[in-house]
């Protein structure tokens, strides 16, 4: 959704780009270009420094908002109005809509340097105006799914709560949780990714509800009166020890969890496993939370945690470098209707490869050993083809549920080796590479798609 000058959102999504994508568009609209038959394709040229793999995220919330890529009179208007779009741009911008083709790995699977992600098939003034949009949704829910990878890897399943919505943007924080729940984290704290995306929920209590009553005693007693003694206690307000004697002298035995949320949780972890067990609550768990990331999880594998509570390292920069993914060009037509040709560009160290691509992987015992493409549409017998349909005819075809999103990341997770799960520096483990093409299987083109 956009939001006019007024505050009041709109269902289009045009204007979520930049202007550079327009200005192009109009040069194309005046040269005549613009219907010429197109490919672009969305991938990263590296993966962020001892990153050793990418996981796709975001694909679920992009391509609706593909489907609403259009302009209404007002936008096109104040596009007109300032000089963004001459006015045969406008007219074009007035009935627009992607009528073109879209194939891509599936959401949750993993990509390397050169993995072609998402290719876009079209015209010119089709493609080159979701450049932006592609990317802003594709580079921020990588970017949170590859983090959350790493965490739930190191978690040694341990349930992850996604609780960083104070630390972002309103609406980014409900692709952060959607993106995260994707890649293994087991709940949110952010009810409206529960409401849109079908993320479970969870949530207890803060601080300030403690302060609010004029014991611990008193708050505690008011929490499992409202939620059960199987809610979660915060226990550290003033002093953990005492306030897991409360905790247990309120509830009892049947205690659901205690949440410690400062000092050196593997220590608290210890002491607060050991009073609880002495005070018979022995099924009682403990979740600790504070500054949490793959690294302060991975140290925390042999205290006697039962979860996390994940916040700002999920959530912001601090948790994720960027996905880092481009959207280029690969082929073009001279002309309507015209053959495809490759392009590519040649700038120092922002080469890439000409051609629509058809990507591969091969594996040995389960495991993923290389990832191939070729330019021909041709595909190894043996080997397993990344792409899927995504959408035809500007409509979308694929649709997974969120939770079949979630299996198939956790699936093309068990595909990597343990040295490439590692959150210890080291390159990419694997590089998508051009092969020559194999006289093999071609992959068919569906009906009416541009080749």
């Amino acid at each position: 959704m956009t939001t006019n000058q007024e505050g009041h959102m709109t269902t289009t999504t045009g204007l979520l780009t930049d202007r550079y994508e327009l200005t192009m568009l109009d040069s194309f609209v005046s040269d005549g270009s613009v219907d010429h038959p197109a490919v672009f394709e969305a991938f990263a040229r590296r993966l962020p420094e001892g990153r050793r793999y990418g996981v796709l995220g975001g694909l679920g919330r992009l391509l609706p908002m593909i489907e609403r890529f259009r302009f209404d009179a007002d936008e096109v208007e104040w596009l007109r109005a300032e000089g963004v779009v001459a006015d045969a741009t406008a007219d074009y911008l007035c009935d627009f809509r992607f009528r073109g083709e879209i194939d891509g790995y599936r959401e949750g699977e993993l990509y390397f340097p050169g993995s072609p992600v998402l290719t876009v098939r079209g015209t010119l003034g089709e493609g080159v105006v979701l450049e932006t949009l592609v990317l802003s949704v594709l580079n921020h829910d990588s970017a949170i799914t590859s983090a959350a990878a790493r965490m739930t890897s190191v978690a040694g399943g341990r349930p992850m709560i996604e609780m960083g919505s104070r630390r972002t943007h309103e609406e980014a924080a409900v692709a952060v949780a959607r993106a995260a729940y994707v890649a293994g984290f087991a709940s949110t704290s952010n009810l409206a990714a529960g409401r849109r995306h079908g993320v479970p929920t969870v949530g207890t209590a803060a601080h300030a509800f403690t302060l609010a009553h004029r014991s611990e005693v008193e708050a505690f007693r008011s929490q499992v009166e409202a939620q059960g003694p199987g809610t979660t206690l915060l226990v550290d307000t003033y002093d953990t020890p005492q306030g897991i004697r409360n905790a247990v002298e309120v509830a009892g035995p049947e205690l659901g969890a205690v949440r410690i949320d400062s000092g050196d949780l593997a220590e608290e972890a210890v002491a607060a496993r050991a009073l609880l067990d002495s005070l018979g609550a022995t099924r009682t768990r403990v979740v600790a939370t504070s500054d949490l990331d793959e690294y302060v999880i991975a140290a925390l594998a042999a205290a006697p945690i039962d979860g996390y509570g994940v916040g700002t390292r999920v959530a912001t920069g601090s948790g994720h470098p960027t996905a880092q993914m481009v959207y280029k060009l690969v082929a073009v037509a001279d002309e309507p209707g015209g053959t495809l040709r490759p392009v590519a560009k040649k700038s120092h160290d922002k080469v890439s490869v000409g051609g629509r691509k058809t990507a591969w992987r091969t594996y040995a015992d389960g495991l993923v050993v290389a990832e191939e493409f070729t330019t021909d549409g041709t595909v190894p017998d043996g080997a397993t083809a990344l792409q899927v349909p995504l959408v035809r005819s500007g409509e979308t075809v694929h649709s997974p549920t969120l939770d079949s999103v979630r299996d198939h990341c956790a699936a093309a997770l068990a595909t990597l080796p343990p040295e490439a799960l590692a959150i210890t520096g080291g390159g990419a483990h694997l590089k998508a590479q051009p092969v020559a093409s194999p006289a093999t299987t071609t992959v068919p083109t569906p009906e009416g798609a541009l080749r």
